[in-house]
Formats: structure tokens, sequence, C-alpha cells
């Protein structure tokens, strides 16, 4: 008889308006789409596909497993259910674990009740114990295993967490400058825009330098969580062998040089000093080129290419005329030395995109820092 945990049904959870974008990276690493949510990708297989999701997307939050899916109307039948679960797969004898609980229009409403039951059941199950203080968001999977429970109209789904940490922690940006990025943003606006290795890339607001970090190591081909841990290693079930092997193959991939240049200017020098750090951490320093340099200043010996940037909104940063005087300049430097060259960058206002005077389309919306963002492009800049 086949073990029923071989055949896996996971769950990529993203970003909003990051969920196509992250279902075409997982079709790319060969892994079975089944359904593209709001809010992330469903996808089968064992294992290794559960591995190769939290080693190579660039794209993803959290990678998360589902247990078991059940109607519970009562905490009787909830307790039942969950007992069900094969715990001990996941949870290792004594191992401390956390539990985040949700419930919308259920008759079991009641979260830290819900919590209490399932909590009791895990214990029974591996004799482990419930972490104090609530999981966070940037949970490291290392103390305790992350258990996810969703109650939706009666329908229970109980989750196990394989990541731990977020997935955009790849463990090189340690210093960051105000306002940062994501390096998830960053990875979705690179592909997403398209953009080829054998192509300039300028970042003339780099900051602590995701932007160009996230394009060296796409064009490298670094694997994001080469250099991370991950909850699933914890796991009883793990297969060290094949996680070994699997990150054996992925650095024999990696590439020693870059096809073209990469360059992140800013006039914070600080910022620029931070990026050379994380560049350091993400085995692509002395490759990005990282220079103090104001917007005004802006130029490359090279392309044409691709300008990819996250200038300043004005929600945390700078005044509203400041704001538009840097964007008018930004429109002006792109148009007088970067003609012939596509752009893509992150825009909360529509007023300060009108300041650059370049025709632009959406290519995605989502939320960086909790402030909703479009990726606005345009597939040639021209002089006018």
């Amino acid at each position: 008889m086949s073990d029923p945990l071989e055949q896996l049904e996971a769950f990529a959870i993203t970003a909003p308006g990051l969920s196509r974008i992250s279902a075409r990276e997982l079709a790319g690493i060969g892994l079975e789409v089944d359904a593209v949510e709001p809010a992330g990708v469903t996808f089968k297989g064992g294992l290794r596909e559960v591995y190769a999701a939290n080693l190579r997307l660039r794209t993803v939050s959290r990678v998360i497993v589902r247990l078991a899916r059940f109607h519970a109307r009562t905490f009787a039948e909830l307790e039942r259910h969950s007992a069900k679960i094969p715990w001990s797969r996941f949870i290792a004898s004594g191992r401390m674990f956390e539990l985040r609980v949700t419930s919308r229009k259920s008759r079991l409403y009641h979260s830290d009740a819900v919590a209490e039951r399932i909590e009791r059941v895990v214990r029974q199950a591996t004799g482990g114990e419930l972490a104090e203080g609530e999981p966070s968001e940037e949970h490291d999977g290392e103390r305790a295993q992350l258990v996810i429970v969703r109650l939706d109209r009666d329908e229970c789904t109980v989750n196990i967490d394989s990541s731990g940490a977020l997935l955009h922690m790849r463990g090189y940006r340690r210093a960051t400058a105000k306002a940062p990025m994501r390096e998830t943003i960053a990875a979705a606006m690179l592909l997403a825009s398209e953009w080829r290795a054998d192509e300039p890339l300028f970042d003339p607001f780099c900051g602590s330098g995701t932007i160009p970090i996230e394009g060296a190591m796409l064009a490298r081909r670094i694997p994001p969580g080469l250099d991370r841990v991950f909850a699933f290693q914890q796991w009883p079930w793990v297969e060290a062998g094949l996680w070994s092997r699997m990150r054996r193959d992925a650095e024999t991939e990696i590439l020693d040089d870059l096809p073209a240049p990469i360059i992140g200017a800013d006039r914070d020098e600080g910022a620029i000093r931070a990026a050379s750090e994380n560049a350091a951490r993400a085995r692509v320093d002395g490759q990005v080129e990282f220079v103090v340099s104001p917007v005004s200043e802006a130029s490359v010996d090279a392309g044409p290419g691709w300008v990819m940037t996250n200038p300043p909104y004005g929600v945390r940063l700078g005044t509203s005329r400041e704001l538009r005087n840097l964007y008018a300049r930004f429109g002006t430097v792109l148009r007088e030395r970067f003609e012939g060259w596509q752009l893509a960058f992150l825009s909360a206002d529509h007023a300060l995109e009108a300041q650059l005077r370049i025709e632009l389309e959406v290519l995605f919306r989502t939320t960086n820092g909790g402030i909703p963002v479009r990726c606005m492009t345009a597939k040639r800049i021209d002089r006018r």
C-alpha cells in the first residue's frame, strides 16, 4: 500500500497580485501547477517538490503543506478529525510548535477555543509544547514548527509550514536603507518584465541593493534559498540525503560571471555601503557595481537595457513638491540619457508618474511595506 503522504498538496503563498507571476515561475522549475488563486498557487508533488519550491522560487512568501481538510461544526468533530493527522511525521517528539488560527463565518467562531483543541491534539500526538507568544511573520522555523488552521464556512483546513522564515528573507540583507523593498517584489519585477540576463540592468535609486542583487542572482542562476535554513529540515519525515543532493546540484548550475553589467546607484553613501555588504553575502560581490550618485548624474556606459527601480513614493519619504521635482528630473534624465532603454518601477502615485512624461502601462499591482503599489513599465524610452 502506498504512503498517502507521497503525493502532497502544497500551497505557495504570495503577496497580493503576484500569484500569476509565481505560477509561471513554478512551471518554469518543473512543478505541476494545480490552481492559481489570489493568495497563491496550489501545486502537487512529494518532498522533492516541496524542497524545490523553497530552494528555487523567487517570488513566493511561504510554502505550506495541506495536512487535512474536513467539515467541523462542533469541537468534537474538530478534535476527532485533527487526531487523524499524522502529526509525528512533521513535529518531532517534544518539539515546540506554534499555532495560527483564523475563523470566518463558522460555528466554531472563537479562534482561541479552536487553538486550544488543536494544541491538545498535537501535544498528545507528539509530546510537544506550544511556544509562548504569537507567531510572527518572520517566524524562523527553528525554534518551533508553525501550524496554520483556517475555518471558513465550517470547512477546516490544517496546514504545516515548510519554509520557516518568510522566503523573501534570503539571508543576505542584514543592512537596509530607508523604506526597503522585499526581495520577492524585486524578483517579481525582473520576471514579469521579462528582463534577460544578457541585457544591462541599472537601478538609480538602489538603496540597499535589492533589485541589482536579485538580478545578479537570477542571471548567475543562484537559487534564493541556497544559503538559508527551512522548517522542513526539522521534520522527522525529512529526507536529508535528498535535500543535500538537491543543494549540491543547484550549486553546480551557478554561472561564474554576469553576461551583462548590473549597476546600482544611490545618492546616500551609507546605502551604497550597505548594498555592497549585502552583495557580498549574496555571492555577487565584485560583479554588481554600486556607485554613489544622485539621479541627476545617472548614466551607464552600456546598453540599451533596463532601468528598473523603486523610487521614493512620498508616503514615507520626502515631500510632495520635492518628489514632483525629483520625478520630473528623473524623467528628463531617462529621456536624454536612456533613449531606447526599457523602464520598470514601483509607483504609488499617478501624479508622480505623470512627471516622467513617458508613456507607461501597468505590469502588475501589489503591496510593498503595506503600501498599495503598481509596477509601471515602458517598453521603450523615447526622447521627446
